[in-house]
C-alpha cells in the first residue's frame, strides 16, 4: 500500500525514533508499504518518521544511481546491488574523511543542496528477519544510509546547510509546510 510521505515541518520528522520489538507484528507489512511507497515516489531510501511512524527503520534502494555516469563503474556496481532493510540501527564508526554530494528528500520536494558527510562507516542494525547484521559501507552507499539515518534520529539534510543558505531556502521551505508545491507523490502537509 503506497502512504502519504510526510512533509517538511511535520513534528514527526522531528522525533528521535524508539527501538522496535522483535514481537512487532506489524513489521511485514510497514516494511511491505514503505517499498511501495518509496518505489512510487521515485526514492533511493524512506525512513519510517516519514510515513508517519517514530520507529528506527529505514530502507534503502541506491540501484537507481547505476545510471549515474558521473560515478565510476565500480561506484556504479556497487549501488546497483544495494538494496536493505534496517532495523534497530547504530552507527558505530565513522571516517574522518569526508565528501560532498547534492542531496535531496522526499520529505522536502525541489529542494537539492550539496551536504558533507563522511565517506565511511561502520553500522550495526537487524534485517527484516531480525537478524543481527555489521556493514562497513563507504562512498555512495554510506551516504545514503547516514541520510536514513539522520531520519530516525530527527535530522534532516537541511540541518547541515549554513545559516545563509538556510536564509535563502526560507521561502520555498515555508511553501513545503503549507502545502503550496506539487509533487507526482501523495503527501501530507502539516498546515
Amino acid at each position: 500500500m503506497i502512504l502519504p510521505i510526510l512533509a517538511y515541518g511535520d513534528p514527526v520528522l522531528r522525533n528521535k525514533c524508539i527501538y522496535i520489538n522483535r514481537n512487532n507484528e506489524d513489521l511485514k507489512s510497514l516494511i511491505k508499504n514503505m517499498w511501495d511507497t518509496m518505489y512510487s515516489a521515485n526514492g533511493v531510501g524512506l525512513a519510517a518518521p516519514q510515513i508517519g511512524e517514530s520507529l528506527r527503520l529505514f530502507i534503502v534502494d541506491a540501484s537507481p544511481f547505476s545510471k549515474d555516469e558521473e560515478l565510476s563503474l565500480e561506484e556504479r556496481k556497487k549501488v546497483s546491488l544495494f538494496k536493505k532493510v534496517f532495523i534497530n540501527p547504530e552507527i558505530v564508526w565513522s571516517s574522518n574523511d569526508f565528501n560532498s554530494f547534492n542531496e535531496g528528500c522526499l520529505s522536502i520536494p525541489d529542494v537539492r543542496e550539496d551536504i558533507l558527510r563522511e565517506n565511511e562507516i561502520e553500522i550495526h542494525f537487524k534485517n527484516e528477519k531480525f537478524e543481527n547484521k555489521i556493514l562497513k559501507l563507504n562512498g555512495l552507499c554510506a551516504r545514503v544510509v547516514q541520510h536514513e539515518f539522520d531520519h530516525i534520529e530527527g535530522i534532516l539534510f537541511t540541518d547541515k546547510l549554513s545559516s545563509f543558505k538556510k536564509k535563502i531556502l526560507k521561502g520555498k521551505l515555508n511553501n513545503i509546510t503549507k502545502g503550496k508545491i506539487n509533487t507526482d507523490y501523495l503527501m501530507n502537509f502539516p498546515i
